[in-house]
């Protein structure tokens, strides 16, 4: 790729995109040494239609193995083609499992991590008595019976602004732990080739883990090796070997971003 070098003086414009990615064989979004990023080859592919280097920032970083159904993320360019040929061009040369669905100017100083003030995750499980194979790589499969009704009533514990160490990595440069649940639904969907728990939570930010955390307590809860109080005093305990085991990242999908 020829590089073009910014000149002092071009008008230099802030991109925003809302992606769609399948993680599964990816390190996760952020780049790194070890693996592909889905931030790697986005900033490979949108500079050879830019004509120069970009750095996209996204609106967290996913790990290994999850997805995303709306991702944000923004990038800087001086480059003047429009959003319409600007998104067309960056998914002609996206392979098949990265997607943008959404690519507009955004306001002076957008930024979209910064700027976002709401993130939804939806976790999914299949909970079926055989394995299924279409959707190993999209659920996580748990073959025993889950108690809906008894991991709505532990979900209940979560809403609202607490401190949420018990459900974070200890491997973590966060500085404060306090996060504010505002909605945590768990949805039981019929289908084949078998049922699907679905766990859909928001809240004003995400601790790293914190989500797939939540869900494995939660699925302890769901088969009976937990009550469904216990989860009031794991998030009382702030202590991360309380919580239940991290949930497998195959589930997990970033669905929005609010700003």
């Amino acid at each position: 790729m020829t590089e073009r070098l910014v000149e002092l003086g071009d008008a230099m414009r802030t991109i925003r995109m809302t992606l769609e990615y399948d993680g599964s064989g990816y390190r996760g979004w952020q780049r790194q040494k070890n693996g592909l990023s889905i931030q790697e080859v986005l900033e490979e592919r949108i500079a050879i239609i830019a004509g120069e280097r970009v750095k996209v920032i996204g609106s967290g970083r996913t790990d290994a193995g999850v997805h995303a159904l709306g991702q944000v993320a923004h990038f800087q360019t001086a480059c003047g083609i429009p959003p319409g040929s600007l998104l067309k061009g960056i998914n002609s040369l996206l392979p098949d499992d990265i997607v943008v669905k959404a690519l507009a100017d955004a306001p002076p100083g957008f930024h979209a991590r910064k700027d976002a003030r709401r993130k939804t995750y939806l976790y999914r499980i299949y909970n079926g008595a055989t394995p299924t194979a279409l959707f190993r790589h999209w659920a996580w499969q748990i073959f025993v019976p889950l108690d809906a009704t008894t991991m709505r009533a532990a979900a209940t514990h979560l809403l609202g602004r607490h401190d949420f160490t018990s459900f974070c990595t200890v491997h973590t440069d966060a500085t404060s732990f306090t996060r504010e649940i505002y909605r945590l639904d768990i949805a039981t969907i019929a289908g084949d080739p078998g049922p699907f728990l679905e766990i859909e939570m928001e809240a004003d930010g995400f601790l790293r883990y914190m989500a797939r955390t939540i869900v494995g307590t939660l699925a302890e809860i769901g088969r009976g090796k937990r009550k469904a109080a216990e989860m009031e005093d794991i998030l009382r305990g702030r202590d991360r070997a309380r919580a239940g085991a991290t949930a497998p990242p195959q589930g997990l999908f970033l669905k929005e971003v609010r700003y």
